[in-house]
């Protein structure tokens, strides 16, 4: 990921190839911190305070000290304005600390990747992979944490099957969720997607287009589906802040149709975001 701009608590403004972390810091040696990842739209964040909150409750349940917020937000606005005027994301860290209980904040500022748009065109290739349902409090349900190896290496198998991101689906054949997307199909006018009961994250993409959803002439349920329910689906898709909604035009070798939901839905939070 190139950087655009970084800044970090007690520090501000660094350069972007600059060292910023200690080498004791738990998030360097055991993954333990939290983080936000969102799309910044003409140099404006797509609700900041939404993904404050969120990062807030992810350190919480880690275990991680009290996130500063206001100084949280205050690295934000030293970085946003180096995207004045075009999209980039906006990544928001704080970090488990160091030995002495030194914790870190970061705000990073990158470019869009190039791949997405040219993605949503062309529709997505996806493949389910077994994963863990995360009820227990133990297994950190709903919380975005730096130990992403496991979303990783799905990616990879997803990619060396030939197809371009993976769900997980647990062992009794129930969708959980992408990688790193909420996933979502349309039968007739209803939307189905995941129930966060499921433990899965709670995105604020996912929010957003639940809001969208009714306007757009659709009703929308929550629960626990089978990958069989989603694979007979007439459109399927994902959402998150980056990639925002991408359609799929193929799940685990079959074909999945192109449909119109995933479509206005794009358009319809496009339009959200230049308005809020």
């Amino acid at each position: 990921m190139s950087l655009i701009a970084v800044a970090v608590t007690g520090r501000g403004l660094c350069e972007p190839d600059e060292p910023v972390i200690r080498a004791d810091d738990d998030a360097v040696l055991r993954g333990r911190a939290a983080f936000e990842t969102l799309r910044v739209y003409a140099g404006r964040p797509f609700r900041l305070g939404a993904h404050l909150d969120r990062l807030e409750t992810s350190a919480s349940y880690i275990g991680l000290s009290t996130v500063p917020r206001a100084e949280i937000e205050s690295l934000a606005a030293l970085v946003l304005p180096h995207a004045s005027g075009y999209d980039a994301v906006l990544r928001l860290v704080w970090t488990g600390g160091t030995t002495d209980g030194h914790a870190t904040g970061l705000a990073l500022l990158s470019p869009i990747p190039s791949w997405i748009d040219e993605a949503r065109s062309r529709g997505v290739h996806g493949v389910s992979l077994l994963g863990v349902r995360a009820t227990a409090p133990w297994l950190l349900p709903g919380v975005k944490s730096t130990s992403y190896a496991v979303n990783i290496a799905a990616e990879a198998e997803a990619k060396r099957r030939g197809a371009d991101e993976a769900i997980f689906v647990d062992a009794d054949g129930i969708v959980l969720e992408g990688t790193v997307t909420n996933v979502w199909w349309r039968r007739h006018r209803t939307l189905f997607t995941p129930s966060l009961d499921l433990g899965i994250l709670a995105g604020v993409t996912r929010a957003a287009l639940l809001e969208l959803a009714p306007a757009l002439g659709y009703s929308v349920e929550e629960g626990a589906y089978s990958i069989g329910a989603l694979l007979g689906a007439e459109e399927a898709f994902t959402s998150s802040s980056v990639r925002e909604v991408l359609p799929w035009v193929e799940l685990d070798g079959r074909k999945v149709e192109r449909g119109p939901a995933a479509d206005e839905l794009q358009d319809a939070l496009r339009e959200l975001a230049a308005r809020t």
